[in-house]
């Protein structure tokens, strides 16, 4: 299925949780599908994501084989010096047994990474920024969820990072180990009645003899202030490895800081099929403190100076006003002038 049908099959069916701003009250989880939120966790949040799940694929043609296993995917998430930025640690490590099923039956056991990476994510357009907050309309319900043109401007983040692969890792091509690079183009729009549509452009194991470029499209429906339904389609194109996935699922945030998920993931061709079940979770630490506009108000001065300067302020008033009873005008213009210089 090429990329335009793949487009359109998503945009007509498919429905994963993604926040909506840098900080959010509740859990901000890319969790259960595959594609990034253009957003950070927020400045000193730590959140983990985890999912296990179980895998079976199944190749017709020769050379036949089938693989069946389990596997899980884990992400560890922190924001730190700006809200803008996030810097993340993500792998699925899988442990299987492929069995090749032609003349010979022959039987072999796999457990490795498929992949393990690390990088920073930074927001570099958030069009809702500088915006002002638009206030509801009382009076019609219709007003406040009609569609609004300028939703179609998406947030975009920018991801650089890499890899570590290991020597004679069986889910990589020959040859692949240690570091290489990779990016990704991270954009997303928030539209009324609880829509999100995120675009992931990645770009994988640059410059080595498995360089793959993937696209991931999600789209997300919020049924309930707990309940998420989602859906996504992820393309992928190497010398080594090609497909088109399909992923349905949901999720349900138990407590603010917690969240709970399920999906399951397929494709349409048999090179091989691919059928995966996951459950998984995300919890946060969340450390994370608004800028204390006291600070802004007072200019960054504590209450004892604030007080002071008051208590100054009002000593000076008290002088000026004793100063106004002397007769000689010189005199009086000389203690004015010390009265306003002394802070």
């Amino acid at each position: 299925m090429n990329f335009l049908k793949s487009t359109f099959f998503i945009l007509l069916f498919l429905t994963s949780i993604h926040g909506f701003c840098q900080y959010t009250d509740v859990i901000n989880s890319n969790r259960p599908g595959a594609s990034r939120s253009a957003f950070s966790v927020g400045t000193n949040v730590a959140q983990i994501e985890i999912g296990p799940y179980f895998v079976k694929e199944k190749r017709t043609p020769a050379a036949a084989y089938e693989v069946s296993g389990f596997g899980i995917d884990i992400a560890a998430r922190y924001g730190f010096l700006l809200e803008e930025l996030e810097f993340n640690v993500e792998g699925t490590y899988q442990n299987d047994s492929k069995t090749f099923t032609s003349n010979i039956s022959t039987d072999s056991k796999r457990a490795n990474f498929k992949f393990l990476a690390f990088g920073l994510k930074y927001l570099v357009y958030d069009p809702n920024k500088n915006a002002e907050e638009e206030k509801p309309d009382l009076y019609s319900w219709k007003a406040n969820r009609k569609f609004k043109w300028n939703s179609l401007i998406p947030a975009v983040s920018a991801y650089l990072g890499g890899n570590f692969d290991t020597e004679t890792n069986p889910y990589t091509a020959p040859g692949i180990e240690g570091f290489s690079p990779k990016i990704m183009i991270a954009t997303q729009n928030n539209f009324n009645g609880g829509w999100v549509f995120v675009m992931n452009l990645i770009m994988d194991r640059i410059g080595t003899d498995q360089s793959d470029f993937s696209y991931i499209l999600t789209l997300t429906r919020s049924l309930s202030p707990e309940w998420v339904i989602f859906g996504e389609t992820q393309g992928i194109q190497s010398d080594f490895y090609a497909d088109n996935l399909f992923r349905f699922g949901g999720a349900y945030l138990m407590k603010k800081d917690f969240q709970l998920d399920t999906a399951i993931t397929f494709n349409t061709k048999d090179t091989p099929s691919v059928f995966n079940i996951s459950f998984g979770a995300s919890y946060r630490l969340d450390f994370h403190k608004d800028k204390d506009k006291s600070d802004d108000i007072n200019n960054g001065d504590s209450v004892e100076e604030e007080a002071r300067r008051q208590k100054n302020k009002e000593g000076r008033k008290r002088r000026l006003k004793d100063d106004l009873k002397t007769t000689d005008p010189i005199e009086k213009g000389k203690k004015r002038e010390i009265d306003f210089d002394d802070d």
